[in-house]
């Protein structure tokens, strides 16, 4: 069973997922602690209402200090919105969820709707979500699980969000299972 550190900025949509999913007992994982760069984030409220342990730490310095009390063996990045730089110890246990089928519309600038507003503006016919390990370049790291949606051309930039964002809820969960089952050396090890 994963323990999960989960970092997040905003409403804590993913971080809602990981809890139903563990409630359920389909998402092998505990969550240990949730941090926030962002002191309002709706996210850090819900982490509490649930009962975790929830933190605002703006930094990679501040978000580690916290890290350090707590026994986590993966960092989650859920609609974490900067680069993240872990303790040495967890260097290649990030995972990040990414809203496109990579290599396509990713890199630094591509997160959130600007990715749906650019698969649009490209008359893309598919999409996705893409589960990887996280490494000091935005999109870069071992591919986990990957999900593709089906789009049309009467999809609005909206429409493409919640298609992918469902696609997420379900490949987030089976990308932290896969890890847990499989080991975090096994997806470093897959790449040339």
């Amino acid at each position: 069973m994963l323990k999960m550190a989960v970092l997040l900025s905003g409403s804590g949509r993913t971080l809602d997922n990981f809890h139903e999913r563990i409630a359920a007992g389909s998402l092998r994982a505990k969550i240990k602690v949730v941090l926030s760069n962002v002191a309002d984030a709706l996210g850090l409220e819900k982490a509490r209402n649930y009962g975790y342990p929830a933190f605002h730490a703006q930094g990679n310095e501040a978000i580690n200090a916290v890290l350090a009390d707590f026994n986590v063996d993966i960092i989650c990045l859920a609609g974490y919105l900067k680069l993240y730089v872990p303790p040495e110890k967890l260097r290649r246990a990030v995972l990040n969820i990414h809203p496109s089928l990579i290599p396509a519309f990713c890199g630094d600038g591509f997160y959130g709707s600007r990715v749906h507003r650019a698969v649009k503006a490209r008359g893309c016919l598919v999409s996705g979500c893409t589960v990887h390990f996280a490494n000091e370049a935005y999109d870069e790291g071992p591919i986990v699980v990957q999900r593709c949606v089906a789009l049309t051309d009467q999809d609005t930039v909206d429409d493409i969000a919640a298609k992918v964002f469902a696609a997420e809820c379900e490949a987030f969960p089976e990308a932290l299972n896969r890890v847990d089952e499989l080991g975090v050396k096994y997806f470093w090890n897959k790449v040339v």
